[in-house]
């Protein structure tokens, strides 16, 4: 195995890893807390189970789409991480703080679950996410700016393509907050949108696989040439 290219030696990712993926963790499981089993007068007819259940509809819309947006910004997280090599104290504080916006994540999914209908739980939602977004591309940002802590080879049009796909959401979750003093369900079909857009494949996705469709767009063609730049200068 090579030796780390010069000007890369320092503090390694691997402990900072450990850490985001054990809050991660934790905050995905701390989301099902939110559901509790409907508790059945005595004497209750057979009947009312399934009527109790329907009415815990809002948690458990809540639920999902919390469980899935955490995951979303773990996959967001762990693909940054494909291209750090090294760490310093700015930039453990900063993830700190992107951490602290998670596991804050289980809170806010409570509060829209319980008055999904309400203006304010729908707005501290969105906000709480508008955070998570923006402290994740204050992690990139930092990391990338003048090639800081990630691989040499890692080429600017990548970093802009990524860090333009953590804003994506950022702009979005802004609109759904503003959305929310009109009609709160425009908002929640914005959260709801979000995920999806992050689910499906994008440019960054095509450079991490290593590979793109001949003669795609230019993003993708950038990353094709992107990724030979790397495969040369680990030859190197």
């Amino acid at each position: 195995m090579s030796s780390a290219p010069p000007g890369l030696a320092g503090l390694r990712p691997g402990r900072l890893a450990a850490l985001t993926d054990g809050i991660f963790a934790i905050a995905m499981t701390l989301l099902v807390l939110n559901l509790q089993v409907p508790k059945l007068a005595a004497g209750a007819g057979s009947g009312e189970l399934p009527h109790d259940l329907l009415k815990l509809w809002p948690k458990l819309l809540s639920y999902a789409l919390s469980f899935v947006v955490v995951g979303v910004y773990w996959v967001g997280h762990h693909n940054q991480f494909h291209y750090v090599r090294r760490v310093d104290r700015p930039f453990l504080w900063i993830n700190i703080a992107f951490l602290m916006t998670i596991s804050f994540i289980p809170f806010t999914a409570a509060l829209l679950g319980e008055y999904l209908r309400q203006q304010i739980a729908v707005a501290v939602y969105g906000a709480n996410l508008v955070v998570v977004g923006a402290t994740l591309y204050a992690v990139w940002r930092y990391a990338t700016g003048g090639g800081r802590l990630v691989d040499p080879g890692l080429s600017p049009h990548v970093a802009r393509t990524a860090g333009r796909r953590v804003l994506m959401g950022v702009a979005i979750y802004l609109l759904a907050i503003a959305l929310s003093f009109v009609n709160t369900w425009l908002s929640v079909g914005l959260y709801v949108v979000v995920p999806v857009l992050y689910i499906l494949p994008g440019h960054i996705d095509v450079h991490l696989a290593g590979h793109g469709p001949a003669g795609g767009s230019p993003d993708v063609a950038g990353a094709e040439a992107d990724r030979s730049d790397i495969v040369s200068t680990e030859r190197r």
